[in-house]
């Protein structure tokens, strides 16, 4: 009776492990599916942008394009430096400011504020990054342009060489970015924040660091991926961004001072795509493909800077 009991239970095991591999095996198959999916559509993605937006780069021609600042399809001329510029300085700056607001916002919700606290503040956080960029757009022009426009009546008063804008300029532009990129920065931060190990605050604090010091010497480089990451999902947001900037930016190709009226990449898209027609349209795709560019070579650095710090790390 013990040995039957005994190879019921053996049975009942090696049954479980068949079963567990036959679920693992499937789930094999799946993820792999997937990563394929991933994989076609990323190269479908970059097959398309070179296929649509070559062919302007040999009519046109890149210099003129790529190098010359007019703007006007209707007299056939598509230079689109401005508006590389203005994409740079934009989402450089909204980077610039955004990125330590985000990342001791972070610090605070996950070092400094009480448990309560920090609930309704992540809260609030999670329920901004999921406002529509649109609404950012029409908060920008309530709220945004008419104080950029009281500030531009009041520096430039006197001069009378100046073209008012309405308050639509590159610094509104670039409020309205940092404010939509400040949630991704904070959860994403946060969360690298949070994962760091406990012990490792305990072992700075048993050495006489304080909490401001354990905080931005063990805290902060040990969680310096996740962070990194996080500015990744910032600066993607921030230069792929076209509603909201398009409401607040003016829309005119200019060079990229404070208060002028400025177009973005993505705003130039998505201002002239429905009318366009022939070789407009072509350029049009011809920006997108610079777009594309800007984004990869954006992940890619950022993606090396993270791959050294993990492992200097090491």
């Amino acid at each position: 009776m013990h040995l039957d009991t005994t190879v019921t239970k053996n049975t009942s095991v090696f049954g479980s492990r068949s079963s567990r591999s036959a679920t693992e095996k499937a789930a094999a198959v799946i993820f792999a599916i997937c990563a394929a999916v991933s994989v076609v559509a990323v190269v479908s993605i970059t097959g398309y942008m070179i296929y649509s937006g070559a062919p302007a780069l040999f009519k046109v021609g890149p210099a003129e394009i790529l190098f010359h600042t007019v703007w006007e399809p209707t007299a056939g001329k598509f230079g689109i430096a401005y508006i590389i510029l203005t994409s740079i300085v934009g989402t450089a700056f909204a980077v610039l400011i955004g990125v330590p607001i985000g990342i001791l916002t972070a610090v605070a919700l996950s070092e400094l504020c009480t448990p309560r606290l920090k609930r309704i503040l992540k809260a609030a956080i999670e329920l901004l990054a999921g406002i529509p960029s649109v609404i950012y757009g029409l908060l920008g022009i309530l709220i945004i342009n008419p104080a950029m426009y009281s500030l531009e009546k009041l520096i430039f008063a006197h001069d009378s060489s100046h073209q008012f804008t309405g308050g639509s300029n590159l610094i509104a532009a670039i409020l309205v970015l940092v404010i939509m990129i400040l949630p991704t920065l904070i959860n994403v931060s946060s969360t690298a924040i949070d994962a760091v190990p406990q012990h490792l605050r305990m072992s700075s604090r048993a050495l006489g660091a304080t909490q401001i010091q354990t905080i931005f010497k063990v805290v902060i480089p040990a969680a310096k991926n996740g962070i990194l990451s996080a500015i990744v999902l910032g600066v993607g947001r921030a230069i792929g961004e076209a509603m909201a900037i398009l409401l607040v930016a003016g829309n005119s190709v200019n060079l990229p001072l404070p208060f002028n009226s400025v177009r973005f990449l993505t705003t130039a898209i998505v201002s002239e795509m429905s009318y366009s027609s022939g070789l407009h349209r072509q350029v049009l795709f011809t920006i997108g493909l610079v777009l594309f560019i800007f984004i990869m070579i954006i992940n890619i650095v950022l993606q090396r800077i993270m791959k050294k710090g993990a492992e200097d790390g090491k």
